[in-house]
């Protein structure tokens, strides 16, 4: 008997052992959950509370070494870094990774991820991240023209030099990373490029490019259209359809007329002066949608080159990302005509089908909208790069499904006692149970400010009333009617909450928020017992996926077992029954 027990637990340790050597040995990669996908690291959802450094941080090892600290304080788990071709290749055919090399050493003795970002052709539009042997040689590398006949230093998709001498540096980086950390996964992803896509026109206007827009729409992206019609992009499909739906047909003949040349494009769509109306809704709406289209198949199929050649070095999930049309760049060319915005998803999964998702810059108020139609059709949800806004990062992760956050310029705000420091904790407190509840109905998220209306939801067999109390006092008995918000300075900018809310199981929740405290109230769904009663209470955390009780709440921090409120900065787990 003793015997048997003992030859249990060796092959128990020793399945236990493989099963962890085989998820060390796994690659980084993308896995589908319900509606959302995660990034799976070492056999396990991760879920990246990152921040992206400086365009020009981490081209110095010196400048990052006190930043690395205050990156692990913040509460980060993954840092966004970038790596130019020009540092890469320097002169060509010769490749230098000392700083890279850096970086992974430093990342690793601060025990935090990287994700890269590979400043190639393009970053923000424009080249100026390419190599210096690159930017004399125009004739080799040919730069786009604009309708004036002026050409800028924005390479073209049309110089077929340009991609190979990207493709080369970028499989040799990838060869490299692979040499160096495919034991350690320190980095988890790499983006190509960055924010891709004509300026100042909205397309291209050099000769090759012109005989392109005047021949017929390739028949491969024309069968991925027919092939995908019911789930197209509205925009797009909106477009084909005003057009007659033609099978085939040069661009403008397929999706209507491109920009006139008369009309010259300003800076920003302010100019001239929008009314407000104008203001709101043009940023939705297409304008010439045969040149951006015509643009996001050009730069679909450049980086598609890009990642096939990266990837068949070491097969690490890649992404691009977008700058996004919004209300003062609401015209082609005033944002990157031709970068993976939402209207053009379609072009670019027909066009990049080795890239694994397209990913949103996102600093617009308007944050669930832009969210929304991101993961349209299944798109992985990814935010590279960000505003600094807490609140956004809970409703990320607990509502949309996404698989990290990152605010831009991270070193200017990162620091131990800051509010997104705050979130970071709360989300990673929880994070086996949003990672366990993504892409389901049994988890989501809100944001509130002081004063809003009590919102409404429906959450694993309850309904919900959930209102925001904010940072005042916090009320420790039942109370006839909700107390008056309290009043804010004219000036004073809002105070705004956010909070995951999931159902574990039939009477089970995890609660986390940030911000203010909420008042939850719960109402059955289903017939039997009306009233419902707080059970167990407790504010806790998990470690190595156990959960951790903190302390034990009940008397007045439950309202004598009558409110259930959470409390700013907490993760709390809650059982509830139902009596009469």
């Amino acid at each position: 008997m003793h015997f048997s027990s003992t030859v249990r637990f060796a092959s128990t340790w020793i399945a236990a052992a493989l099963a962890a050597t085989l998820c060390a040995q796994e690659l980084p990669h993308l896995r589908k959950q319900g509606t959302a996908t995660q990034l799976i690291v070492d056999g396990q959802p991760f879920l990246a509370v990152a921040g992206e450094l400086g365009n020009n941080s981490a081209s110095s090892l010196e400048y990052m070494r006190p930043i690395w600290p205050r990156l692990a304080s913040g509460n980060l788990n993954t840092v966004l870094a970038a790596v130019s071709w020009a540092q890469v290749e320097p002169q060509e055919g010769k490749f230098q990774f000392e700083l890279l090399d850096g970086l992974l050493q430093e990342a690793r003795h601060n025990k935090l991820k990287l994700v890269l970002l590979w400043f190639g052709s393009w970053k923000n539009g424009l080249s100026s991240y390419v190599p210096y042997w690159v930017k004399q040689d125009y004739k080799r590398f040919p730069r786009i023209r604009l309708s004036s006949g002026r050409s800028m230093e924005l390479l073209s998709t049309f110089g077929d030099a340009s991609r190979d001498a990207d493709a080369k540096a970028f499989r040799a980086m990838m060869r490299h990373l692979k040499s160096v950390d495919s034991r350690d996964h320190t980095v988890l992803m790499i983006q190509v490029e960055n924010e891709v896509g004509v300026l100042r026109d909205s397309r291209d206007r050099s000769e090759p490019a012109n005989r392109a827009y005047a021949a017929s729409v390739p028949q491969e992206l024309m069968r991925h259209l027919a092939q995908h019609r019911g789930t197209l992009a509205p925009e797009l499909l909106d477009a084909w359809k005003v057009n007659g739906f033609k099978a085939s047909g040069t661009w403008a003949e397929v999706f209507g007329p491109g920009k006139p040349e008369s009309v010259e494009i300003p800076i920003q769509t302010s100019s001239p002066p929008m009314s407000a109306q104008e203001y709101e809704t043009t940023w939705r709406k297409l304008t010439w949608p045969s040149d951006e289209f015509f643009m996001a198949w050009q730069y679909a199929r450049y980086i598609n080159r890009i990642i096939e050649e990266g990837k068949a070095e070491y097969n690490l999930p890649m992404f691009v990302n977008a700058w996004l049309q919004q209300p003062n760049t609401a015209w082609p060319g005033t944002y990157p005509s031709g970068g993976p915005l939402p209207q053009v998803h379609d072009i670019w999964r027909a066009g990049a089908p080795a890239c694994d998702m397209l990913t949103p810059d996102i600093y617009l108020q308007y944050f669930d909208e832009v969210s929304e139609r991101f993961i349209r059709n299944g798109n992985p949800f990814f935010i590279p790069e960000t505003s600094v806004n807490p609140a956004n990062a809970l409703v990320a992760f607990g509502k949309h499904g996404a698989m990290g956050f990152s605010p831009f310029y991270i070193e200017r705000s990162v620091g131990p006692d800051t509010e997104l420091a705050a979130a970071y904790k709360v989300i990673t407190n929880m994070a086996p149970v949003i990672a366990a509840q993504q892409g389901k109905d049994s988890m989501t998220a809100l944001r509130m400010k002081l004063g809003d209306a009590p919102q409404q939801l429906s959450l694993g067999g309850y309904q919900m009333n959930v209102s925001f109390l904010g940072r005042g006092r916090i009320p420790i008995a039942p109370e006839a009617k909700p107390a008056a918000p309290a009043a804010q300075p004219p000036d004073a900018a809002p105070v705004q909450g956010a909070a995951i809310l999931a159902a574990t199981g039939t009477n089970e929740f995890y609660f986390g928020g940030i911000g203010g405290a909420f008042r939850i109230g719960l109402t059955p769904k289903s017939a039997g017992p009306a009233i419902v009663g707080i059970g167990d209470v407790q504010e806790g955390r998990f470690e190595q996926g156990k959960w951790i009780v903190i302390r034990q709440l009940g008397g007045d921090d439950t309202g004598q077992g009558e409110i259930l409120t959470l409390r700013p900065n907490t993760v709390m787990r809650v059982t509830v029954y139902r009596y009469e």
